[in-house]
């Protein structure tokens, strides 16, 4: 870094970085900024070059700190790079490379020091580096905040500045110098915000800009660029996307812990590390992290309004004044890019706030016929939940809570017929619906958390999404049937070994005064989850049972399991409608035979389903139902 470095060891020895960060002013005219803004150095390929060489710039900029206040050379860099922006935009039309080339690599040189900076001291403090500009003979030094300068040129520069080959990687540095700035909330418990850069960046110059820089960075996360071959690089990077992606990694992961409340997991780190799409990532975290800065006192952020405001290009009606931040965006183009990138927690969070919080980004999305596209990866999310983190399960499962809050969604997805799912490894299944699918990925879900997380609120969930679904049942897949089930006959099992647990402890502490375990809260817990399991199973009888015939021969085959809670107070109401259903299939005088013959075989052959009569299931419309639990 500076003159011609190639190696990290080189960095402490360099005449140039020593002279930057020395206690001598250097002027702005002076021949030795050009020079300095004009090296070549090897790109890290990897993190873990990347920590190497910040390991290398601390020592450099340890030293910036205490000499700057004397010279002033920060601030003077930071200038440099301004006076370049200023005409970047003509360099590109004119495809000046080496202007371009400079003006990336004193940013460059700003995000490196900035981020020691920011580990080392108080944004009171880093203003006050930023205002050490005018011991230099020669420098030019004026009023202006400089600070604010440089958050708003880069601002600026994302929005103004095309993405080009010869563009990315000073695109990519911008949007990456704009999370370190975003990164002294890394080192304080509190929200900042009454702090400096965020002042600036919620009320300053950049306020006016709040749209097309949100507009900007959805695009750039649309597009899904890959960082430029070497050839287009005036610097030159050894591999794809090494100097751009790894340098930032640090930072990127950073934010993301905080975002995810420090639950990223090393997979998802290792899936970044091999990443071939740099700018669309980080535009993408700065996206996010605009959009979740919390609001001020007396305004709200006007980059989470531009997020819940936007519309679809299509739209021809007038944008409203009463949202002063709004655009428009191609939802087409925006839908295509959240279905293919689900692979991370990012995306899925970016999901789940256009579905949450914009009301037309969701309308579109509940209108989209291809459904399964979104469906499928948020599924195979579940489907691998031991291998993700805690947090990007619970969105992807929040964001399947609001889907099935729609009915025409219910309905919709058991009419998509899918074959040969390879990701589903249990059992194979050459064809199934989505419905069936989505069901049995769900009961996935739950009986991992059974057995391993143990958590309630991703039950309640999990079971919130089915009781969603269960009206609008239509044509279970028979494994789907089975399963839920079974999940019933795990949970009444759960139910009687707490039963049987609380009944010992009792029998055995006759005359104990120690406190016993809690098993009647345990008990509580699991007879609820029983209730919501046994109201699904009606709603789905009470609403659709002639279009469910795998789910009624389930539920006879195994009707031992309902015995004991018929009786029981907190089940009667249910059981019922369970008994009315069994009445009703018994009563018919061409099913007992066949009936009898399931329960015998041992299991449920497929062509038994072919040969049941369907004459029965239309006769249950006039049966009366007792409105329990779901509505």
């Amino acid at each position: 870094m500076g003159a011609n470095t190639s190696q990290v060891s080189d960095l402490s020895d360099n005449p140039s970085l020593k002279a930057l960060v020395g206690t001598e002013s250097i002027s702005e005219n002076d021949p030795f900024w050009n020079q300095l803004i004009s090296f070549t150095f090897i790109s890290p390929t990897s993190s873990g070059d990347s920590k190497l060489l910040e390991e290398a710039v601390i020592p450099l900029a340890k030293i910036l700190i205490e000499n700057n206040p004397r010279s002033g050379n920060f601030g003077a860099l930071v200038r440099i790079f301004l006076g370049r922006t200023k005409e970047l935009k003509i360099s590109t039309e004119c495809q000046d490379q080496l202007f371009i080339w400079q003006a990336h690599n004193a940013l460059f040189m700003i995000r490196c020091l900035l981020k020691v900076f920011i580990r080392e001291m108080s944004e009171e403090e880093l203003h006050l580096q930023f205002s050490y500009q005018e011991r230099a003979p020669g420098s030019c030094g004026g009023d202006q905040d400089l600070l604010e300068e440089l958050l708003s040129n880069l601002v600026h520069l994302i929005v103004e500045v095309p993405l080009l080959d010869i563009t990315y990687s000073i695109l990519f540095e911008a949007v990456t110098t704009l999370l370190v700035f975003f990164s002294y909330q890394l080192f304080h418990k509190d929200i900042l915000r009454d702090g400096i850069i965020y002042q600036h960046i919620m009320k300053g110059r950049c306020l006016s800009l709040t749209s097309r820089l949100v507009k900007t960075l959805l695009y750039n996360f649309i597009r899904q660029e890959k960082c430029p071959p070497p050839a287009t690089h005036i610097f030159e990077p050894k591999d794809e996307g090494g100097l751009l992606y790894g340098l930032a990694s640090g930072v990127a992961s950073g934010l993301w812990s905080v975002f995810t409340l420090g639950g990223a997991g090393s997979k998802a780190g290792i899936d970044q590390e091999h990443n071939p799409l740099p700018l669309s990532n980080q535009s993408l975290l700065l996206l996010l992290v605009l959009a979740n800065l919390t609001d001020g006192p007396d305004w709200p952020n006007p980059y989470r309004q531009a997020i819940t405001c936007f519309r679809n290009t299509q739209d021809t009606s007038s944008l409203s004044t009463e949202q002063p931040h709004t655009f428009q965006i191609n939802f087409n183009s925006l839908y295509t890019a959240l279905c293919e990138q689900q692979r991370s927690d990012q995306a899925t969070l970016l999901l789940y706030t256009l579905l949450h919080q914009n009301a037309n980004m969701r309308t579109y999305m509940l209108s989209r016929t291809d459904m399964d596209n979104l469906v499928m990866p948020i599924l195979e999310i579940l489907y691998h939940v031991e291998d993700r983190n805690s947090h990007h399960v619970y969105m992807a499962l929040i964001i399947l809570l609001i889907l099935t809050e729609d009915d025409a969604f219910n309905r919709s997805i058991h009419e998509v017929v899918l074959k040969n799912i390879s990701w589903y490894t249990e059992r194979s299944l050459t064809e199934i619906s989505l419905g069936s699918l989505l069901i049995l990925v769900v009961i996935r879900t739950i009986q991992f958390n059974m057995t391993r997380t143990r958590d309630k609120y991703l039950h309640t969930n999990c079971l919130a999404a089915l009781a969603n679904m269960s009206a609008q049942f239509r044509c279970l897949h028979q494994y789907a049937a089975q399963r839920i089930i079974s999940l019933f006959a795990l949970l009444s099992k759960k139910h009687n070994k707490v039963l049987e647990q609380a009944t010992q402890s009792l029998r055995g502490r006759q005359g104990d005064s120690t406190a016993l375990p809690d098993y009647a809260q345990d008990l509580n817990v699991i007879e609820e989850v029983i209730r919501m399991m046994l109201e699904i199973i009606n709603s789905c009888l009470s609403n659709s049972l002639h279009h469910n015939p795998n789910l009624v021969y389930a539920l006879l085959y195994k009707r031992e399991l309902f015995e004991q809670f018929r009786t029981h107070p907190s089940f009667q109401d249910i059981m019922q409608n369970l008994d009315t259903v069994s009445l009703l299939v018994f009563s018919h005088p061409n099913t007992r035979k066949l009936i009898k013959r399931i329960l015998n075989v041992g299991a449920i052959s497929p062509h038994t389903f072919v040969v049941f009569p369907k004459q029965i299931f239309p006769r249950t419309a006039s049966l009366t139902w007792h409105a329990v639990g779901l509505s």
